[in-house]
């Protein structure tokens, strides 16, 4: 058939498209190659340079000690010599007087010559010194064997190259907006220093591409075999995750690439359908009293100075692009998010400026009218917070409200799980549950927010939080008794009525 036919044929061009993208991929690394042998060449040029400057440094060092034993033992040896030499002056000296003597043949004069000479020959330096060398001529304590450091040095190789690490899939964990990555070696390696974590995000499952392809972020220097990534915006479906290890002078190859699911709930707020007394701005809303018919006549007159130029797409005309619903309008203070929900479980939060006098948050049905609140129609579910005169939490549905006696947030957090119809409000500093709402969602589900004097910033793009699935994951092993009970407990509102 066609549709068969043309099944095939775009397989097929998606293969091509992979086929180009990795030709590209080889081209580069061949240049890669070329450029990172001439590193390596330069790198072992400065690796033998350096030797060469330690060896010539050992040898000046070595020299130096030799010469200054050298002078210091024939300095010595000096030193004797000469005082030998005067002794053997002396004695010669003695000698030839003591000749003299003998030859006198007059008793008086020979007994007193020889009294002299006697006393001089008795306290003569040739009896006092020493006929043995002070210094030893042996040198052969400052020989060197560099017979070891030569097999050393003959049996050098390039340093190993580190092992590809091995992503553990098992101990990987997405949670609470961040990305916990663990990696284990193939085999124990001591030479490894540190490990290198890249990542990049994606909107499909699978090996990387290079086409339409983010850049790897870089996580350098880590020490450890886990890292955990946090901070994170979850604005795509799935994360992308490589490891490399490095000892002291080279990396090896990276790991195989591991996908990890970061599916989370993104959406904006649509100002198109917004009331004209609230300012939206990308994920923040404010009151603007301002707004309205006041608002639109300053449109007008600037429009009307400005005949020359190009008009300004209205609000109007931006619902029709879009096709959205009609503004909010009346005391309907309310912005709707862009994007339904169908299906799955979904995490948001809203935070509340300061002295923020009255908002809501929680979500409806899209036929919320164009005066409707929030709560108060049979399609909608929210909290609302109100600071003004005195303080109230209370949860809102089909027009009936429950005040909690629960310390006020400024921070609301929003899980709903549309096919368990499950929709829980957190305060989201302190994860404590405000009230659960039980029902059946019988049509896609827009996020909705009220703001009366103040202001709302929105965070989407969050991961259901740790505590919440965890909870989860306790309710679905309760039996049924068990289960309403623990509704109960929560202060629950089931179906549409209290």
């Amino acid at each position: 058939s066609d549709e068969d036919l043309q099944r095939i044929v775009s397989t097929l061009a998606n293969k091509k498209d992979e086929i180009v993208n990795f030709i590209d991929i080889l081209k580069q690394t061949i240049r890669n190659v070329q450029v990172n042998s001439s590193n390596v060449f330069r790198e072992l040029d400065k690796e033998f340079d350096a030797l060469h400057s330690v060896l010539d440094e050992m040898k000046e060092s070595m020299a130096n000690t030799i010469q200054q034993e050298r002078t210091e033992k024939i300095q010595a040896l000096n030193n004797q010599l000469g005082q030998c030499s005067s002794a053997l002056e002396s004695s010669e000296e003695l000698l030839e007087c003591a000749t003299t003597i003998l030859n006198i043949k007059n008793p008086m004069e020979f007994s007193k010559a020889a009294r002299q000479i006697k006393d001089r020959i008795t306290a003569c330096p040739a009896f006092r010194i020493c006929l043995k060398p002070t210094i030893s001529d042996n040198m052969s304590h400052l020989m060197v064997d560099f017979t070891l450091e030569r097999h050393v040095l003959q049996a050098l190789k390039f340093l190993p190259v580190p092992k590809v690490p091995e992503i553990n899939t098992a101990a990987c964990l997405v949670a609470d907006n961040c990305v916990t990555v663990a990696w284990k070696m193939p085999e124990e390696d001591s030479r490894v220093d540190h490990f290198v974590l890249e990542y990049k995000k994606t909107d499909y499952d699978g090996l990387a591409r290079v086409k339409d392809e983010q850049p790897w972020e870089v996580i350098d220097y880590v020490k450890d075999y886990v890292y955990t990534l946090s901070g994170l915006k979850f604005d795509k479906k799935y994360m992308t995750v490589r490891v490399q290890a490095c000892n002291k002078a080279l990396a090896g190859d990276y790991s195989d690439p591991v996908t990890l699911e970061t599916k989370a709930f993104v959406f904006g707020l649509d100002d198109t359908s917004s009331h004209l007394n609230l300012k939206v701005e990308e994920n923040y809303v404010e009151w603007d009293p301002t707004g309205g018919k006041g608002q639109e006549k300053a449109k007008g007159k600037e429009n009307k100075g400005r005949s020359g130029a190009s008009p300004k797409r209205t609000s109007a005309s931006r619902s029709a692009a879009k096709g959205c619903r009609d503004r909010f309008t009346g005391e309907s203070y309310t912005v709707l998010g862009d994007t339904a929900i169908e299906s799955g479980e979904h995490y948001w939060e809203a935070t509340a400026q300061k002295d923020c006098k009255s908002y809501s948050v929680g979500v409806t049905y899209r036929n919320l009218g164009k005066f409707d609140q929030l709560g108060k129609t049979n399609s909608s579910w929210c909290i609302h917070i109100n600071n003004w005169l005195q303080s109230t939490l209370s949860a809102k549905h089909n027009n009936k409200s429950k005040t909690l006696d629960l310390p006020i947030t400024d921070r609301i957090g929003v899980y709903c799980n549309f096919d368990g119809g499950q929709l829980m409000f957190y305060n989201a500093n302190s994860m404590e549950l405000l009230y659960a709402f039980k029902t059946k969602f019988t049509q896609p589900l827009l996020p909705g927010f009220m703001v009366w004097c103040g202001g709302l910033s929105v965070s989407t793009c969050l991961q259901v939080p740790s505590v919440v699935k965890a909870f989860q994951k306790s309710v679905n092993g309760l039996n049924s008794s068990t289960f309403l009970w623990l509704y109960s407990d929560w202060n629950l509102i089931t179906g549409s009525s209290y």
